[in-house]
């Protein structure tokens, strides 16, 4: 839910015309990532505001039913109908130029996936993707693609910022959105026999649970490095005063009113990046 503020972003993006040819998203991020290529303002807003309120999305009692503490099935596969919560303009995600890449992290060996525009044939696909990339382990059930089980791609070798995804599609420079503050880090976990014990079927799961805040707090640094040397424009939080977790739509709307006050501070030095001028 912290991406009620960065989602700010993306409709400052698309407002402004702003066309990117590579677009990766992990997590959360996933949603930004299609709802930019959608072109879809309103929809990049909802999604991480007005649509918590809801009422199937999703709770402790949905938590006990086996279907997540966030109803993903509800979420991701049945919102994005023409008369339903959050429709999804295929037809402008088709024509947008930009290539896409969204991460998820398989459960049986802990390989890291990606998928791009050649493995989503309706929007069913897409959001089934969405899904697992966005489906945090433990408080969501794993999602099932084609006989796999995958998780939060936040679990991969990045650590959660697809750097590396944009270098494999041979880009050397970068326009990054965090969630998190400049100044933060991530701190090993406090009790990993609980993940071990949680995930002994998915041993790689655990693995990977434990690894992420060694793995992200490198990526971190490492995209530091590129900002300083001029290859990165990174987007971060000034404020984040929500957590991952936060239901209520006011302190939403509010997060997501601070981030299109960041944005349109900062976007003169987007388009320097750029060299848009």
């Amino acid at each position: 839910m912290r991406v009620a503020y960065t989602s700010a972003v993306v409709v400052r993006l698309v407002e402004e015309g702003l066309v990117f040819p590579f677009v990766a998203g992990i997590s959360a991020g996933a949603s930004n990532t299609v709802n930019y290529l959608a072109g879809d303002t309103w929809r990049a807003r909802a999604s991480f505001t007005t649509f918590a309120a809801d009422p199937n999305f999703g709770n402790w009692r949905t938590f006990v039913r086996g279907q997540g503490l966030f109803n993903s099935d509800y979420i991701y596969r049945r919102t994005s109908g023409p008369d339903e919560a959050l429709p999804f303009d295929r037809t402008s995600f088709d024509a947008h130029p930009g290539e896409l890449s969204i991460t998820a992290f398989r459960a049986r060996d802990g390989a890291t996936v990606r998928w791009g525009r050649a493995d989503v044939h309706d929007t069913h696909d897409l959001m089934v993707r969405v899904q697992a990339s966005s489906t945090m382990p433990i408080v969501m059930p794993p999602v099932d693609i084609d006989g796999d089980l995958y998780v939060d791609g936040a679990l991969g070798a990045s650590g959660g910022i697809p750097i590396d995804a944009a270098r494999e599609a041979g880009y050397r420079k970068f326009v990054v959105v965090l969630t998190q503050e400049r100044g933060y880090t991530k701190k090993p976990a406090s009790n990993p026999w609980l993940f071990r014990r949680h995930f002994r079927r998915y041993p790689a799961v655990a693995d990977a649970l434990i690894a992420r805040p060694a793995r992200y707090n490198e990526t971190r640094e490492e995209l530091f490095e590129l900002e300083r040397a001029g290859d990165a424009w990174v987007f971060a939080p000034e404020s984040m005063q929500i957590s991952n977790g936060e239901r209520n739509v006011a302190k939403l709307q509010a997060a997501h009113q601070r981030g299109l006050a960041q944005i349109g501070r900062e976007l003169g030095g987007l388009r320097e990046f750029l060299d848009l001028g």
